[in-house]
């Protein structure tokens, strides 16, 4: 039997102001191939389905292309939702799915489902957990001792029954570690902050020993968490500059009698993400210009600033994302102690400061400090008395 573990596909993203919409169907019909020639048997989608919990119509348009694809090769699918999932909408129509071979569970209702997939020589329990915090366990567990999500995910599985002499898989959406000193690599576009990944948030890899695979969703950058069997699957595509080395795949996991193996399969997008760096004119040169149609995040190194370089490297570069300066007035603005310089000084002088330092001491205009207030006054930085 054949799995194939995908997850955090965030459908209808974008990356800085490029819809991401060309991007995800190449690389879903990129997967679809996939799964003809490895014939697989089931996809297990791990949670962050889409990127935001009121997702476009062409996200949702993605989802039910790629969904009607892998039914019409017969396909089971299992899927669940994840954090920036709004689970009623994932959960719409999830009844009618079923006879399409398409098992949902979003809404947690105070249990694993279980589902069987027999391809008539393995026999495997496929058993979903939705993204769940600790508040939504509780209500059905009012005895239990659950304090945060490890608590709430042990209680949840305490009560599953799972039966450890059949091979059981278990799709989840969580951030699981394999220990306080061993947490998994962020890719950098999770979304998350220290807050989201602190003590109360993490779960145990070991609480996972009763199933034969754990295909996890939550972080993006593909990895196995204690064992190779408890996996994040990571997200298909590259969604920030901190994924720039990231080297996306999606596992294969063979179940037989002999056991388990997971083989990572690499993805190739339709526009890989790089990072340049250099002088402008340098990074603009006609030998030096590789791989254009990429999303480019560009360094400039150049000591002054350079007009519409935005648009000078779009069109060079029609998908540059960002663009940003390392120079040494950069460097001295990060070593500089904001407390200090705030001391005792007006808004308007440290703004001057700033535009001086950013602008080779050209001088702010009063429209321009004028729109700075407003800003401020907006951002609740500045009130009116200032």
């Amino acid at each position: 039997m054949k799995l194939l573990h995908l997850g955090d596909l965030h459908l209808g993203k974008s990356l800085g102001d490029f819809d991401l919409t060309e991007d995800q169907k190449y690389i879903l019909d990129q997967i679809r191939k996939l799964v003809e020639k490895e014939q697989i048997d089931a996809v297990l989608i791990a949670g962050d389905v889409y990127d935001k919990s009121i997702p476009s119509e062409a996200a949702t348009g993605l989802l039910d292309g790629f969904l009607s694809d892998l039914s019409s090769l017969g396909v089971k699918t299992y899927m669940i939702s994840g954090n920036h999932d709004s689970d009623s909408r994932l959960n719409f129509g999830s009844a009618l799915f079923e006879n399409s071979q398409v098992f949902i569970y979003t809404v947690f209702d105070g249990k694993l489902h279980r589902y069987i997939l027999n391809d008539g020589d393995t026999e495997v329990n496929i058993y979903l957990l939705p993204f769940v915090k600790a508040s939504q366990v509780r209500r059905y567990y009012p005895e239990a001792k659950i304090e945060n999500y490890e608590d709430a995910v042990r209680v949840i599985l305490e009560n599953a029954g799972i039966d450890r002499t059949k091979k059981n898989v278990l799709v989840a959406h969580q951030f699981v570690v394999a220990g306080k000193e061993d947490k998994p690599v962020l890719g950098g576009s999770e979304g998350l902050g220290t807050k989201n990944v602190g003590l109360v948030e993490q779960i145990g890899a070991d609480l996972f020993d009763s199933f034969d695979y754990v295909a996890l969703g939550h972080i993006h950058s593909p990895q196995p968490v204690g064992r190779e069997e408890v996996r994040y699957s990571g997200s298909p595509l590259k969604y920030s500059l901190s994924e720039v080395n990231n080297e996306k795949s999606v596992p294969v996991i063979t179940m037989d009698s002999g056991g388990v193996t997971v083989k990572c399969v690499p993805l190739k997008p339709l526009r890989n993400l790089r990072q340049i760096r250099g002088m402008m004119a340098d990074l603009l040169k006609k030998e030096n210009v590789t791989d254009p149609e990429n999303y480019i995040y560009a360094t400039l190194t150049d000591e002054e600033f350079v007009s519409d370089a935005m648009g000078t490297f779009q069109q060079i570069y029609p998908h540059t994302v960002k663009i940003d300066y390392d120079n040494s007035r950069t460097r001295e603005v990060e070593q500089v102690d904001i407390s200090q310089i705030a001391e005792n000084r007006s808004f308007e002088d440290l703004i001057r400061d700033f535009y001086r330092q950013m602008y080779n001491e050209q001088e702010i205009s009063s429209e321009e400090m004028d729109m700075m207030r407003t800003v401020a006054r907006e951002a609740g930085v500045l009130h009116e008395a200032d």
